[in-house]
């Protein structure tokens, strides 16, 4: 299908105008409870904007699992571990293991981090450090165990593989969307874990073109198990600075790819034939420098009002400008677009929510200011916003929401190698 037209600001009444007011941080919903210390040290390391590394279950309480990155055995490495809160707020330590000794790596930052999943069966899923290497996949071997190097289990074998992006379905399977390299492009592909089988498959390709590189963003599940994904585009080999971000929907029941209107598309879909919600700007181009000061997107998150996408992304809509947060839903047939945050530069960070009570809950940081982290809610067209870690100085961070309907926050402070754990319920 071809790619969706620009609504008119007129066409956004009564909400606030295309990108309206930028949220304003003064102005405060109900404050979330304040972040707790996780009692183990964190590397450097430990940043990311495409990162999936917390997940969550309910059993007799909530549990959280925060994968991170510990300090390695020398400067510029670092290990990989799990960090588990069971329902009384007791913290546990798992080593993610790796031919007998704790997994190790060496740093580079925006690509070694980890991301985890927990199947129906209770194993973990880590993927972890592959910046166009091959797997690099651990799982539990029984419940709640420490996980071991199960990379031979994937599909693709040797190919290189970066940003992988993991979530649990309802049903227990665990998908996976992964950047995985090919001779003129790099690929977009969607992978599933089957629980009730302990065994992995390549769904589909679900987006590839020449010359261009996917970067994977987000994936949610709907109530009928459908695959909601988020990917941006770049230039081939690689870009800081990437396009036209897109959204797709699966269903694994047909194995077919529809739009957010629900049309019928072709995959692998190419930037001429996705769902582009983002389109280029005046004088948006295509570039592999990482010194480009166009506009561009950078970081993109995505959650579900029922079966309804709603994004929020990072967007620098001017040469040399900063990076606003935005929020864009499908509205008749185009996607509708507001500005969240305006004001002030912003790190490659954000969480998206859906609450059945508030909505939307965008959460951003800021680079400068006193308070770092927000959550901004949107009611009549107008953005507000508050702190999420009063006097922390966090600069990444990450939102899985719960079972019980509680956000929970991974906040990460890189300078003071902390990370914390938050809530908002």
């Amino acid at each position: 299908m071809g790619r969706r037209r620009l609504l008119t600001a007129a066409a956004l009444a009564p909400a606030a105008a295309l990108l309206g007011p930028a949220a304003r941080p003064q102005a405060a919903p109900a404050a979330p409870t304040a972040p707790v210390l996780v009692p183990y040290p964190m590397d450097s390391s430990n940043q990311a904007a495409w990162w999936t590394p917390v997940a969550t279950y309910r059993g007799a309480g909530e549990y959280t699992y925060f994968a991170f990155d510990e300090p390695g055995s020398s400067a510029g490495t670092h290990r990989v571990a799990i960090a588990r809160r069971d329902p009384a707020g007791q913290w546990t330590r798992i080593p993610v293991m790796r031919g007998g000794a704790q997994a190790e790596f060496t740093d580079d930052l925006g690509h070694n981090q980890p991301s985890i999943a927990r199947d129906g069966s209770g194993r973990f899923h880590v993927f972890a450090s592959m910046h166009n290497n091959p797997w690099r996949y651990f799982r539990s071997d029984t419940t709640g165990s420490a996980p071991v190097d199960h990379s031979a289990d994937l599909p693709d074998q040797g190919a290189g593989v970066t940003y992988p992006v993991v979530a649990t379905a309802p049903d227990g399977d665990v998908w996976l969307i992964a950047r995985i390299d090919e001779a003129d492009r790099r690929t977009g592909r969607l992978y599933r874990w089957h629980d009730a089988e302990s065994r992995w498959s390549r769904a589909a390709v679900f987006a590839g073109a020449a010359d261009r590189a996917v970067y994977p963003d987000d994936l949610q599940f709907d109530t009928a198990g459908n695959v909601h994904l988020l990917f941006q585009w770049s230039r081939f080999p690689s870009s800081a600075f990437r396009h036209e971000l897109s959204y797709l929907k699966y269903a694994p029941a047909t194995g077919a790819f529809t739009d957010s209107r629900g049309a019928a598309v072709a995959a692998p879909v190419s930037p001429a034939t996705a769902d582009v919600l983002q389109p280029l700007g005046a004088g948006e181009v295509y570039s592999s420098d990482n010194t480009y000061t166009g506009p561009a997107v950078q970081s993109a998150k995505l959650a579900l009002n029922g079966a309804a996408p709603r994004v929020a992304y990072r967007y620098r809509p001017t040469d040399g400008g900063t990076f606003q947060v935005r929020y864009a839903y499908p509205q008749g047939t185009a996607w509708a677009r507001q500005m969240v945050h305006g004001g002030s530069g912003t790190r490659a960070a954000l969480g998206i929510t859906w609450d059945a009570d508030e909505g939307k809950r965008v959460y951003y940081v800021t680079e400068s200011g006193a308070d770092h982290a927000f959550v901004a809610t949107e009611s009549g067209g107008a953005w507000t916003a508050a702190t999420v870690a009063p006097g922390l100085p966090v600069d990444r961070l990450a939102v899985r929401r719960n079972a019980s309907g509680q956000d929970v926050l991974y906040l990460v402070d890189t300078a003071g190698g902390r990370l914390f754990y938050g809530r908002n319920d």
